[in-house]
């Protein structure tokens, strides 16, 4: 996944680390070990450095919790969780699929920060109850803030932050429309980050100041994954309403399973069409395999006469069959996912309508911006 190391499961949630992770858990670590070294002479460096280490594996395991928060309500509305990842900028939970309902949307996008000031809220109170001091407090201290910074700054209303998908829904629950909900937070998400950009570039051009460098980062990343959406929901839209059927190649490489090979090499193969591989019909139209190019070698060409395609075709599985009634984004995704390049389109009854490719659903989608642009 993109570099990522898999690290295990989190109740059952595949779990990621990517290694920009780990130069943040070292410069967390260090900054605050040298921080309690100040603050507490007494502490030897060992100490501090231990506690620095503690106080950071705490800040990440908060970043977890978050990211747990999106997770359990989305299996709550039956939402696989695909994985949760940390990385530079914090985590991501990575769901199936989108919530079916802008309630459900929300209900996914504020678990996180509730998660965070739930946290701030314990944390806070064990501060109070306990009577904390010296190291222990300014740990428990550090923690409780975090958890109400990584809240706060979640909730901006931009995406790809969470307060992004809360306005996401809202838009949608106004306009019951999905895509233009994830198109206004895009934009908003955008907004925030040309300011984070600015906020961080104009003290570095001005005074030489890399105090706020870390908004630079951030808002290039606001930037970049707020547009991701925005494209991501264009396209969505387009697909809106569309199947599988509506993106079958008119001319499909279908073959008749009762030809000989010479029939099959002469009207398919030589005649200079370019498929390489071709769907197997019997008389009724059912599916029943698949033949390439490369099987008519496994059969001497003196037998090519006598040899029915039936006899050489290969058996075609489920995974590379889809229902023409699927709808078109789902096929899309599923081609993505499992790094198909086609799918056969059969009806319920078996009969094939044809081949689907995934340049065939690209083409289909640059009609149709084409036709309706934004």
């Amino acid at each position: 996944m993109n570099g990522t190391i898999r690290v295990g499961n989190l109740f059952g949630i595949p779990f990621y680390i990517h290694p920009s992770w780990f130069l943040v858990l070292g410069l967390v670590t260090w900054s605050y070990s040298s921080g309690l070294g100040a603050q507490f002479p007494q502490l030897g460096g060992g100490l501090a450095l231990l506690l620095g280490l503690m106080t950071a594996l705490l800040l990440f395991s908060s970043v977890v919790a978050h990211e747990l928060g999106h997770s359990f309500v989305a299996i709550r509305q039956g939402i696989d969780v695909k994985s949760i990842t940390l990385f530079i900028f914090g985590g991501l939970a990575s769901l199936e699929k989108e919530s079916k309902t802008p309630a459900e949307a929300f209900w996914v996008a504020i678990a996180g920060p509730l998660v965070s000031l739930l946290l701030f809220g314990l944390f806070t109170a064990i501060g109070f109850a306990t009577a904390a001091s010296g190291p222990l407090a300014a740990i428990i201290g550090v923690v409780a803030f975090v958890n109400l910074a990584l809240a706060l700054f979640n909730l901006i209303p931009g995406l790809p932050l969470d307060g992004g998908n809360i306005l996401k829904a809202l838009v949608w629950k106004i306009t019951g429309n999905p895509y233009k909900g994830v198109a206004f937070a895009s934009r908003v998400g955008q907004i925030f980050g040309w300011v984070a950009i600015a906020s961080g570039l104009l003290p570095l051009l001005l005074f030489g100041s890399f105090a706020n460098f870390w908004n630079l980062l951030i808002g290039f990343f606001l930037l970049q994954n707020a547009g991701n959406a925005a494209q991501f929901a264009r396209v969505q839209e387009q697909l809106t309403g569309l199947t599988a059927a509506d993106a079958v190649t008119l001319d499909s490489p279908v073959v008749s399973t009762h030809l000989t090979l010479r029939e099959f090499a002469d009207e398919q193969v030589l005649n200079g069409q370019n498929w390489r591989r071709f769907l197997v019909t019997d008389e009724n139209g059912q599916l029943l395999g698949a033949i390439t190019v490369d099987n008519l070698r496994s059969i001497p060409t003196a037998l090519w006469t006598e040899t029915q395609v039936r006899e050489v075709m290969q058996p075609i599985t489920d995974s590379s069959t889809v229902q023409s009634d699927q709808p078109l984004l789902e096929v899309m995704q599923r081609l993505e996912q499992q790094k198909l390049s086609a799918l056969a389109v059969i009806r319920d009854n078996g009969v094939l309508v044809g081949i689907l490719e995934k340049a065939a659903i690209i083409n289909l989608l640059q009609k149709r911006v084409q036709t309706n642009p934004a």
